[in-house]
């Protein structure tokens, strides 16, 4: 990596060789990934590109073209007093997609500075905030695909080669605020989709179905293990998860540790260490004996942050209320706020009618979910509630931020509807 644009006075040059912590045997890939300190001094930008050659040939656009990898580095101070942390984004390096039908595909951009706005685009060879060429022979890489939302780097696309990959080069932006038109720093991402004919019969992919929602954000202390759990399922009669493909960080294992009915069970063990503080991602994705490939599943995890607990005591109403009750709130040990994407509920359930949903909300948008300082409030317009019926509470994981990042949390509340009246939430075990 080679300083190309701005005050390099102060990079060295860097070798690119990394680590291998991940690898299929199915589809013979490998992926790895290095980090290195540099000492740089405060208010200074410059560019950094990794260029050589060549791509290989089965690429549909750039094959055996040369390649380029361009970050922009900013040690400037921010509006707010604080030097600015570069976003991250991982990827798996090829993920495998049907031909001839629309796909849409969204990349998670995670950033330690959380009131940043984060944009991807599509890399290119001139005109950007680097000031260099950023993807080589591989700009607009997949033919007709489109940026659909910047905001939260979705792709559409689709392709048309079997057997044949497309190159895709997009940059994470971080900006300061909304009305900022230059971004703080510039990060690439390269990867590849591979195009593969439908198999006769059933063809659809595998997925992963739990437990954690894809792109959470997870907040693990330095030394504390970690151990995730992965739910594949498989819909077409005779297949079999043969293999898990994954792009990790250091020490990171994977096991397929169960099987039944076609559900699968992968455990995920790791221990990060001082060096990893910060943001580390993980992305997976399972494959069948047919050679196809769920979507990819990705987390990212805070090294170093401390995920915010409930406090049992702090639930809302406790004791004996009304069953007319439509206001339920529990207060977290950090201060919260609504997270940043969409898609992460909180679930009301009825046990006496086998567990059915009775109302679900959006943490994302739902105005019926309101954040203050530590508190999360639940407002129904509408009691729906049966006397003599009991009810839990389900959170997603990542229904609320910290001020300061975002942290995922799995967790559960009880009440109980007794002769009209409601006996107070449970602790926040179920």
């Amino acid at each position: 990596m080679t300083c190309v644009n701005g005050n390099c006075s102060s990079w060295t040059s860097i070798s690119a060789l990394t680590i291998c912590t991940d690898y299929s045997v199915v589809l013979d890939v490998s992926s790895g990934e290095k980090s290195t300190t540099e000492l740089l001094p405060l208010n200074t930008q410059f560019s950094i590109t990794f260029a050589s050659s060549a791509w290989f040939t089965a690429l549909v656009i750039g094959g055996n073209s040369p390649w380029y990898v361009t970050s922009r580095i900013n040690t400037m101070i921010r509006p707010d007093g604080l030097i600015n942390s570069s976003p991250i984004a991982v990827t798996l390096p090829i993920i495998y997609k049907q031909i001839n039908i629309q796909h849409v595909h969204t990349i998670q951009m995670v950033d330690f500075d959380r009131t940043d706005i984060l944009k991807c685009r599509w890399s290119s060879a001139s005109s950007n905030i680097n000031s260099y060429n950023e993807c080589g022979g591989v700009c607009n890489g997949v033919p007709g695909a489109t940026l659909l939302i910047s905001s939260n780097c979705t792709l559409q696309f689709t392709l048309t080669a079997a057997n044949q990959y497309a190159a895709v080069a997009i940059q994470i932006e971080d900006y300061f605020n909304s009305v900022a038109t230059t971004p703080m720093s510039s990060v690439p991402l390269q990867f590849l989709f591979y195009g593969y004919a439908a198999p006769s019969g059933c063809n659809t992919p595998p997925a992963i179905i739990g437990v954690r929602p894809n792109r959470a954000c997870v907040g693990t202390p330095i030394s504390g293990a970690v151990t995730e759990t992965i739910i594949v399922q498989t819909f077409c009669a005779g297949t079999a998860i043969i293999d898990i493909i994954s792009t990790s960080p250091v020490d990171y294992y994977v096991n397929l540790s169960g099987f039944f009915l076609g559900i699968y069970q992968i455990t995920l063990s790791w221990t990060p260490s001082a060096s990893q503080y910060g943001t580390q991602g993980l992305c997976a994705a399972a494959v069948d004996s047919s050679n196809i490939q769920s979507d990819q599943w990705c987390i990212a995890y805070l090294v170093g942050i401390t995920a915010p607990q409930f406090s049992q005591n702090t639930a809302s109403p406790v004791g004996i209320v009304y069953a007319n009750q439509t206001v339920f709130s529990i207060q977290a040990d950090k201060p919260v706020c609504r997270p940043s994407r969409n898609g992460t509920y909180i679930y009301f359930w009825d046990t006496i009618t086998g567990g059915s949903l009775i109302q679900k909300f959006d943490c994302g948008w739902a105005p019926e979910v309101t954040y203050t300082g530590y508190t999360i409030t639940i407002q129904f317009s509408v009691a729906p509630w049966i006397t003599g019926h009991s009810y839990y509470i389900t959170f997603d994981s990542g229904t609320f931020e910290l001020h300061f990042t975002y942290i995922s949390f799995l967790n559960n509340l009880i009440f109980f509807i007794i002769s009209g009246v409601v006996s107070g939430l449970d602790s926040c075990g179920k």
